[in-house]
């Protein structure tokens, strides 16, 4: 049986691994970009390097980590810390294009553009989240059983209200969410996003 546990430093290849392996609307992005690791700088690791406190794995019968959640309780504050020491030491890695045009070069620009004052949702909804399984897992309840691990140490906490944004070729994961009680958010062209309120 697999199992939820809190995330561990020794998670963090699992983290980009898994993060690539679903990125490209919850199908293996492997080779999409020119460096896999670009999902997992973006949209995993630096939640469990910022929140480790906010991350917890699936792991399996045989040890990996094969599915996770991370997320922040502020999203403004996380944007500070992500433009301010996160992605500088990423910048050599991940060159700026003058004019992106490419999709690997607006995933850069979205990792050079991070910044407080930015999402329209985190005055409402300041937690927010990324939540990754690889297909073994699926069907379980074990995204489930993230998502509630998450929302209850939220509440502990006092904070009002989470949101997410998503690919909106992603169904399956707009219909779990949904089932879940969240409601869609306006989304710029190309996103969807929810949000719940605790």
């Amino acid at each position: 049986m697999s199992r939820i546990r809190p995330y561990r430093s020794s998670d963090r290849a699992a983290l980009y691994d898994i993060c690539t392996r679903t990125a490209d609307a919850g199908a293996d992005a492997t080779g999409i970009f020119s460096d896999d690791a670009l999902w997992g700088d973006l949209f995993a690791v630096p939640y469990a390097q910022r929140h480790p406190d906010l991350a917890w794995v699936v792991e399996a019968d045989d040890g990996r980590a094969i599915g996770y959640i991370v997320a922040t309780d502020d999203t403004e504050a996380f944007a500070t810390w992500f433009r301010d020491e996160w992605w500088p030491t990423l910048q050599t890695r991940y060159p700026r294009a003058e004019t992106p045009t490419t999709r690997e070069e607006r995933m850069v620009e979205h990792g050079y553009t991070q910044a407080p004052g930015r999402d329209p949702h985190s005055a409402e909804y300041p937690a927010h989240l990324h939540i990754d399984l690889l297909p073994e897992t699926q069907g379980q309840g074990l995204g489930r059983q993230l998502i509630q691990t998450l929302f209850d140490e939220l509440t502990r906490r006092g904070v009002r209200g989470l949101h997410l944004g998503m690919d909106p070729k992603n169904t399956g994961a707009a219909a779990f969410y949904e089932r879940l009680g969240m409601t869609p958010l306006p989304a710029e062209p190309g996103g969807q996003s929810y949000g719940v309120r605790f």
